[in-house]
């Protein structure tokens, strides 16, 4: 994931925070808005309380790395801010990802209906 595509300002994740569609598991929480771009951003979060600068830091490259993976299947002109649960620490790599995807899947479909509505 290079720097183009991170939310980097504590004032975008706000906003993106405030004003958005979410959908949340046992590991994260996704955030979802349009962001007037051509491209997608994504932001990561990882509180305090899920472990020290070494493991928070191996969290987000885990993230990173999974992000990078399945780029097809997010939506450009989009931004996602991701939050790390605690569940995501008990859990292995394989499940991670699985999660991840899931949340992706069901934030598009939501997406869906949102627009229908309007």
């Amino acid at each position: 994931m290079d720097k183009l595509h991170t939310v980097k300002k504590s004032r975008d994740f706000s906003l993106i925070i405030h004003n958005s569609i979410f959908v949340k598991n046992r590991s994260y929480i996704i955030y979802n808005k349009d962001n007037g771009l051509c491209h997608y951003r994504f932001g990561i979060s990882v509180s305090k309380k899920l472990g020290n600068a070494v493991y928070r830091n191996k969290y987000k490259r885990q993230l990173r790395f999974i992000i990078d993976k399945y780029k097809k299947n997010y939506q450009n002109g989009t931004d996602y801010i991701i939050i790390i649960r605690n569940g995501y620490i008990d859990l292995d790599f394989e499940s991670k990802e699985k999660d991840f995807i899931y949340l992706i899947e069901k934030l598009k479909k939501q997406k869906e209906i949102f627009n229908e509505k309007k």
